[in-house]
């Protein structure tokens, strides 16, 4: 792995261009973070904004004394809308500009506010907020530690990464078959595996800042990296949900 700190340092060689790149990096994690932070404001008001209209939360659930008993075909539209494109915008990333990058990105995070939604109909007011907090918390200390360590976390990056298509594979084996105890065990390794992936993903977006230094794909990137924060955020807070949620 190149050094995500020096490698605009031997590239260019003098002590002005080190200090152009850190300044470009630290502007260019203020970007990823802002994107970041938008796209969970707006997937918090489209959930806040279903939760509070009965007659909006009818469109896309079904629901039954206060609680989600099912979704409609439009709300298997908006949850599975997600998933199909993230795998466009994996194919495709190299042709897209990047306004139809930031379009995928702002669609993608109004319609996970759909199935976020679906936590404040299950769980207190008060236990979302404090999980959230918490998450938030989680986040900066696991995010800070990616961005400062000089450990090289890619060989842990593959070991998450297998473990998330394991928690897929076990969670569609507990729908099939439902377990306490394995909805418990897939609760734990996914708060291990998603904090894991924090401090991967940030580690990674300073190298793909280093490599993309100097070129037109520096937006693209902080996008992306965006992308990939948000989504560890907000399958770490569901996570922790299962454990610190109080139900209705």
């Amino acid at each position: 792995m190149a050094n995500q700190n020096f490698n605009a340092f031997n590239r260019a060689g003098t002590v002005a261009d080190q200090a152009a790149f850190d300044t470009g990096l630290r502007t260019h994690m203020i970007r990823v973070y802002n994107y970041m932070a938008s796209g969970l404001a707006l997937s918090g008001i489209v959930a806040f904004g279903l939760f509070s209209s009965p007659q909006l939360a009818s469109v896309f659930f079904q629901v039954s004394g206060g609680y989600v008993v099912g979704l409609t075909g439009l709300g298997w539209i908006a949850t599975l809308a997600p998933l199909g494109l993230l795998l466009l915008v994996s194919f495709r990333a190299a042709t897209m500009s990047v306004g139809a990058i930031q379009a995928v990105y702002w669609t993608v995070t109004a319609l996970m506010g759909v199935s976020l939604s679906i936590l404040l109909f299950t769980y207190t007011g008060a236990s979302v907020a404090r999980t959230f907090f918490v998450t938030a918390a989680a986040f900066g200390a696991l995010s800070l530690y990616g961005y400062t360590t000089k450990r090289d976390l890619t060989a842990m990056g593959k070991f998450l990464f297998m473990g998330v298509v394991g928690l897929i594979l076990a969670g569609i084996v507990n729908m099939i078959w439902p377990s306490g105890t394995m909805s418990f065990i897939i609760s734990a390794a996914g708060v291990l595996i998603f904090s894991g992936l924090i401090a991967y993903d940030t580690q990674k977006i300073k190298e793909q800042y280093a490599e993309a230094w100097g070129t037109d794909t520096a937006e693209k990137v902080a996008i992306f990296g965006a992308l990939s924060l948000y989504l560890d955020f907000v399958n770490l807070f569901q996570f922790l949900m299962m454990f610190l949620g109080q139900r209705r």
